[in-house]
């Protein structure tokens, strides 16, 4: 473990996140009718995988997945709560939870469409990003996407990760076929760069 790592267990610990417009805390059944109602929006799960039925049903399976790879500590699940009315808006996790070397992956997000390029959007990254560097001692984070989908390429660009390459044929989407899959990282050292950027674009947005 590096000298500033978090111990292993505090990896996969539940935390609320608080920001000025957005919090993200630990998903439960409660968030799952917002949720739905967001999911109702094709675009918003268009690249999910696994795909989010826009029902109260499907996001319950969508649910049980979730609760069952964080209990095999892969993964760690939040809720995107829009603090001006308290609405869940989206969802977002902690992926890949490897802390032995110092990384894990965000992925597994969608998010309502009218808070797509907000300030709501960019602090949730910046909040988890922040946890992941200040607090986790995180040596990598990890973003991945379709290839096909190049508004999340510009969205994670957007945040200063840099594009590491393609995955080809990497998993099958929704509808079977198959999907290429974009891997972007940020290192520790990039960390502070990317934080002050990513801190700016919140204010001004």
């Amino acid at each position: 473990m590096a000298k500033d790592q978090a111990p292993a267990n505090d990896w996969l610990m539940p935390v609320t996140l608080i920001g000025e417009h957005v919090r993200l805390e630990p998903l439960t059944e409660h968030h799952l009718t917002d949720l739905a109602a967001t999911c109702a929006d094709p675009e918003v799960v268009r690249w999910v995988i696994p795909s989010v039925v826009a029902s109260r049903e499907g996001m319950q399976r969508a649910y049980e997945l979730a609760m069952l790879e964080q209990k095999r500590g892969t993964r760690l699940p939040f809720a995107q709560i829009r603090i001006a009315d308290a609405v869940a808006i989206g969802s977002t996790s902690y992926l890949d939870v490897t802390p032995d070397h110092g990384r894990l992956e965000i992925g597994a997000t969608f998010l309502s469409r009218d808070v797509w390029r907000s300030a709501v959007n960019t602090e949730s990254k910046l909040l988890m990003l922040t946890h992941a560097f200040d607090v986790l001692g995180c040596e990598r984070v990890a973003l991945k996407t379709d290839a096909m989908n190049g508004r999340s390429q510009r969205a994670i660009e957007r945040l200063g990760a840099t594009r590491e390459g393609a995955l080809r044929h990497h998993m099958r989407r929704s509808d079977g076929s198959w999907r290429d899959t974009v891997y972007y990282s940020i290192l520790n050292s990039e960390w502070p760069g990317v934080r002050d950027r990513l801190t700016a674009r919140v204010a001004r947005d």
